[in-house]
């Protein structure tokens, strides 16, 4: 129906030519830079960031490496304020930036992701290596962890996470509509399943190297911290239902005795 409804808009729309072809070329960037991150995140980490294309000698790489990791939070946060939303209208021709902006900022997120992954500039060191039972146990935790991401984001709202939300109502020439707030599937056992999920991948790795553990202790900080950004916003937004959601629902460990399914 979703489909049937993309292609009517396609056909129908008035005036609809830029804003058609402009809608499809976010879209195909967007998705394309997506698959790319997700990607390069899998393969990277996988090797313990032991291979990488980054060439900067040390000790520059150093620095090199920390600013890789120091800029995905510190953007990535910064364009859901409110004038990183301005922001991202703009980086959008102007009749149709705000609706875009999901798309955009998916975008600039999986750029961001790509550049720390990709451009990485490894060390050389490996501590340690998996073999064997422990080599399929690790990889299973892994994949696991994986499609534990999977699944958050798609309870989130996977047109939203995937940045489709924004080219697709682009396409209609209809306003965004953004999911309610999430409170089921692993919303239900933790309010933050995306970012507990993200952090798990940064430590479920065969692979152990003085740049894994940089990269994963970066990370799962922004992951227990960034999420309280996220939470002051929903309070705004939802008011007294998500105060009953956090008063029922725990932050990032679950309780599994107890626990009440928000309604």
């Amino acid at each position: 129906m979703r489909l049937l409804t993309l292609v009517l808009g396609l056909l129908h729309a008035p005036k609809g030519v830029a804003r058609i072809s402009t809608a499809l070329l976010y879209g195909i960037v967007c998705h394309i830079a997506f698959a790319a991150a997700v990607l390069a995140m899998i393969v990277a980490m996988f090797f313990g960031m032991s291979e990488s294309f980054g060439q900067v000698p040390a000790p520059w790489s150093y620095l090199a490496n920390a600013a890789l990791v120091v800029q995905f939070p510190l953007v990535h946060s910064l364009l859901l304020s409110r004038r990183g939303v301005q922001l991202l209208a703009r980086l959008a021709p102007r009749a149709f930036g705000p609706t875009l902006a999901t798309t955009t900022y998916a975008i600039v997120a999986s750029m961001q992701l790509l550049a720390l992954f990709a451009l990485w500039t490894p060390s050389g060191i490996i501590w340690w290596e998996a073999e064997g039972a422990v080599f399929v146990l690790i990889c299973t935790l892994y994949v696991i962890s994986w499609l534990l991401l999977i699944w958050a984001s798609y309870d989130a709202g996977a047109e939203v996470q995937s940045g489709a939300l924004g080219w697709m109502s682009l396409a209609q020439n209809i306003k965004p509509v953004f999911p309610d707030m999430p409170t089921s599937g692993l919303f239900s056992v933790i309010r933050q399943p995306i970012y507990v999920a993200f952090a798990l991948t940064t430590w479920t790795v065969p692979v152990w190297t003085p740049d894994q553990l940089a990269l994963a202790l970066g990370l799962t900080g922004y992951c227990l911290i960034a999420p309280r950004l996220k939470e002051r916003r929903f309070a705004k937004r939802y008011g007294q239902q998500f105060e009953q959601y956090k008063r029922e629902v725990p932050y990032a460990l679950p309780r599994f005795s107890g626990a009440k399914t928000p309604r």
